[in-house]
């Protein structure tokens, strides 16, 4: 069983203790949104919760960034992740709420294309170009084949998986090779559950999915990933730490984000935990196989925290292709 669906486990197992005891109720921090972002919050919960011995508990779910942003700005949870910037949207429905937060960028993850080990077509990698030639809205009933996406590729069913609406992978995505965010073909298997997807792939040598980089590293041995070549007459580069660090794995290297009610901190559990969070992140994204960010970030995260500096840097939209260099210049401008 891998760690992530070992974290899994432990958030059923927390939830249940929560629903039995009245006291553990008063005690709950609410997490939930991506299933991206979910390896790190759940790592952290994880050790969060032994370091207070039981005080407090950390509930964690994955209803997908959009999901948790619903949630989010109903009052519901007091921290939702996002594998994508809020949206003006989610941004004007929070304020009529009368929700106020802040927005902690927690490391970067690079989406991985993935391929089954019997693919043999894709050793090269695949462009931009032909992702979009594959999933945009056009591409429906009618590229079915990978022969038709490129002639040198076998005449063989191309079948697709990937994360559903609800998910910021999947706005993330399609606004990298598509160029529009939610533009896409609709005839794939979608889940929320990563590991649907890396079992469909990984059980039709013509599946080809995408999702976070953690699903792909804990089943390296199920799947291949695609080195992707974003233009023409450079270089395809796959994902790896070292990549997403250098900045060369682009577009589909992206910051992850945990946002904070600021309402909750007045709670000592959530302030508790957040710091912990913060202090704790470097090794635990190490961990679940995601890049973290350079110390500073969490140092500056830490104050974001004590000063209450809430709101978005990202205006309500994505920023593709921003490398970690960038974020960092955006952070240092609060």
């Amino acid at each position: 069983m891998n760690k992530i669906n070992r974290l899994r486990i432990n958030v059923a197992v927390c939830a249940v203790i929560v629903a039995a005891s009245p006291q553990a109720r008063a005690d709950v921090i609410k997490i939930d949104g991506s299933s991206t972002v979910y390896p790190v919050t759940e790592a952290v919960a994880e050790d969060f919760q032994k370091s207070v011995r039981g005080k407090y508990r950390v509930t964690v779910g994955i209803s997908g960034t959009g999901g948790g942003f619903k949630k989010f700005c109903r009052g519901e949870i007091d921290v939702s992740g996002a594998s994508r910037p809020i949206k003006q949207s989610e941004m004007e429905i929070c304020a009529k709420a009368g929700i106020k937060y802040l927005e902690l960028p927690v490391a970067y993850d690079a989406i991985t294309v993935v391929i089954n080990p019997a693919n043999d077509w894709l050793n090269a990698g695949i462009s931009v170009a032909e992702l979009k030639k594959i999933w945009e809205p056009a591409a429906q009933t009618k590229i079915t084949k990978w022969i038709q996406v490129n002639p040198a590729w076998p005449d063989l069913p191309l079948k697709l998986y990937g994360p559903g609406a609800d998910s910021g992978t999947f706005e993330y995505f399609t606004e990298a090779t598509v160029g529009k965010a939610r533009s896409s073909r609709g005839d794939y298997t979608a889940s929320e559950d990563d590991n649907v997807l890396v079992q469909g792939v990984s059980q039709d040598r013509g599946g080809l999915g995408y999702f976070g980089y953690a699903y792909y590293a804990e089943n390296r041995k199920r799947l291949k990933a695609v080195p992707v070549l974003w233009k023409a007459g450079g270089k395809a580069v796959g994902p790896s730490m070292e990549t997403v660090m250098d900045g060369s794995y682009q577009p589909l290297s992206r910051p992850i984000f945990i946002y904070v009610k600021t309402a909750s901190l007045d709670k000592s559990e959530v302030k508790q935990f957040i710091e912990y969070y913060m202090k704790h992140a470097p090794t635990l994204v190490t961990e679940v196989k995601y890049v973290p960010l350079p110390a500073r970030a969490y140092a500056h995260n830490l104050e974001v925290i004590a000063k209450r500096v809430v709101g978005t840097r990202f205006g309500g939209s994505n920023k593709v292709g921003l490398t970690i260099d960038a974020l960092m210049k955006m952070e240092a401008k609060l």
